[in-house]
């Protein structure tokens, strides 16, 4: 079993909590709207994997550019009973590996009827979510993996990789349907991704600094020879391009974690090898502060006092002793 992330906020005993492990996945970077189905899938495939065919699959007739919402003509004749993959657009970023998590718009629709029973577009938020198995339907991994981040995918997926013989009776989705989707992969994020954006100055001797390297590994953490600040501090490292992190929001991050008085590190997604993503009403306030109004892209570092973080009652078998002050650096990879 992997070792459990320590942010999540702790809650008494017998109480049921939001919290996951850290390398679960947030049902918020997967839900989609009433009466649709995202490629969300609840349990991993026993199924071999596909052949990828070329085709055929449904021309794209209006939307054609990377971004724009596509409309995708009905199915023609019988569709393939193994994958048919076809880049519409060629992209130039980093290539998509399995376990990845990717971050796309897309649409989906039935071969035979062409009903769109689910699309990113019109809700102006792309999905992120892990191509792992049990994470997303089949056809999803197969279908994306080696391809560019920056890249149009049309694909088709039977029933086999798809939702199989049960289908998504809310979705209006057949245990007989083949699926079309086209996807718009607009990054993709792996253990190795980090912060992207600009070096802030990091000039008030008080607070720890940390490392700008992007390299993927984790950044150093230096703590001053002082007594822990008693507020919370949340400062820019690295300063990234992207959205605003709202209270409300989901994030993909690689963080570590250490104790001030000692600087030994506690928990780090470098150490697992793994992102973790959660919403910010899951974790202790001092992340859930912290990270509200901050861009994704960025480094941040984070010095929580006692009260914003696990105080008299921290995890058992931590290493945070009570009413410890916490640093974090954390990379806002994704907002879900």
């Amino acid at each position: 079993m992997r070792r459990r992330s320590l942010i999540f906020a702790a809650v008494p005993a017998g109480l049921v909590t939001l919290a996951a492990c850290g390398d679960d996945k947030s049902d918020d970077s997967s839900s989609a709207a009433d009466g649709s189905a995202s490629p969300s899938a609840s349990d991993p495939s026993a199924a071999p994997a596909p052949k990828i065919v070329d085709g055929p699959l449904p021309a794209i007739t209006a939307g054609a550019r990377l971004g724009e919402k596509p409309t995708v003509a009905k199915g023609s004749g019988d569709p393939s009973d193994q994958l048919a993959v076809k880049t519409v657009v060629a992209g130039g970023g980093r290539t998509v590996a399995e376990n990845d998590y990717v971050q796309a718009h897309y649409l989906g629709q039935v071969w035979d009827t062409a009903k769109v029973f689910d699309n990113s577009y019109d809700r102006k938020t792309p999905l992120v979510i892990q191509l792992a198995a049990g994470s997303i339907i089949d056809g999803w991994r197969y279908a994306l993996t080696g391809r560019k981040a920056g890249s149009r995918v049309e694909f088709s997926v039977p029933p086999t990789w798809g939702y199989g013989k049960e289908g998504n009776s809310q979705a209006g989705i057949k245990g007989t349907d083949t699926l079309v989707f086209v996807v718009d992969i607009e990054g993709t994020f792996n253990a190795g991704s980090s912060a992207e954006g600009k070096d802030v100055p990091q000039d008030d001797a008080a607070v720890p600094k940390v490392g700008t390297n992007t390299d993927g590994k984790a950044p150093s953490i230096e703590i001053p020879q002082a007594d822990p600040p008693k507020k919370l501090v949340a400062n820019y490292v690295i300063e990234g391009d992207g959205e605003t992190v709202t209270a409300d929001s989901s994030v993909l991050v690689q963080y570590k974690g250490v104790v001030w008085d000692t600087g030994k590190e506690f928990d780090s997604t470098y150490g697992r090898k793994a992102l973790t993503s959660f919403g910010l009403q899951q974790v202790v306030k001092g992340w859930s502060q912290g990270l509200t109004g901050k861009k994704v892209g960025s480094r941040v570092v984070i010095v929580i006092p006692p009260d914003l973080g696990y105080g008299d009652q921290p995890p058992a078998g931590s290493g945070i002793e009570k009413d410890s002050t916490m640093v974090f650096t954390v990379d806002i990879l994704a907002k879900m």
